[in-house]
């Protein structure tokens, strides 16, 4: 299959019904990404067909989670992920992506220009000198640290009942043994990847 064709069955695996122009914006993502991350290194997945499997429907996979967010940061975003996927999927939600690599924000920047992405703001800097706190519905996180430095990190900048959705790959349980009050472990939902077969779980955090 091609990458159009690797795509449209991974949404159709995941239920997802995107109108045409998010596949055709998430396509053009996958194509930016290849081109960037020749000489900027972005992500040591090399290959346009393995992005759409490891990037993007893994991001969108946490979709149906997020049914109720309507402001959402992406922290160690990277190369944008899983920010930028789903705010191409849900044009209604407002994404930031945070992240401390000046290359890696000056994609994103890129991506948001070219994309179109008008729901995207980037912050290039420290999760810790963010300074807009109260701000956000739900922080997600898909290579940032361990499980008690992202509670700690994430805390200021939700609003009360806000969630941390941490994608991770087999349950962490020293990590989710070690988190601070008042987190607690939700839920920890499997994620089931069309076209990958790690194991992958989304660890929803509330606090007491």
């Amino acid at each position: 299959m091609n990458r159009n064709e690797i795509l449209r069955a991974g949404l159709n695996a995941l239920g997802l019904d995107l109108p045409e122009t998010a596949t055709q914006r998430l396509l053009a993502y996958v194509d930016l990404l290849v081109k960037w991350n020749r000489t900027y290194n972005l992500t040591a997945i090399r290959d346009g067909d393995e992005m759409v499997t490891q990037h993007l429907l893994d991001s969108l996979s946490i979709l149906p989670f997020l049914q109720d967010v309507q402001s959402l940061a992406d922290i160690g975003s990277g190369a944008g992920l899983p920010g930028i996927p789903l705010a191409i999927a849900q044009p209604q939600l407002a994404v930031t992506l945070i992240d401390s690599v000046q290359k890696k924000s000056a994609f994103q920047q890129q991506a948001k220009i070219d994309l179109a992405l008008t729901n995207v703001s980037i912050y290039s800097g420290r999760i810790e000198d963010y300074r807009k706190y109260d701000e956000f519905d739900a922080v997600t996180a898909r290579a940032f640290s361990d499980l008690p430095l992202l509670a700690k990190a994430a805390g200021p900048l939700l609003r009360p009942g806000g969630r941390i959705y941490a994608m991770k790959g087999v349950l962490p349980q020293d990590e989710m043994a070690a988190l601070p009050a008042p987190w607690h472990v939700a839920a920890t939902p499997r994620l089931l990847v069309p076209g990958l077969s790690a194991e992958r779980h989304l660890l929803i955090l509330e606090r007491n």
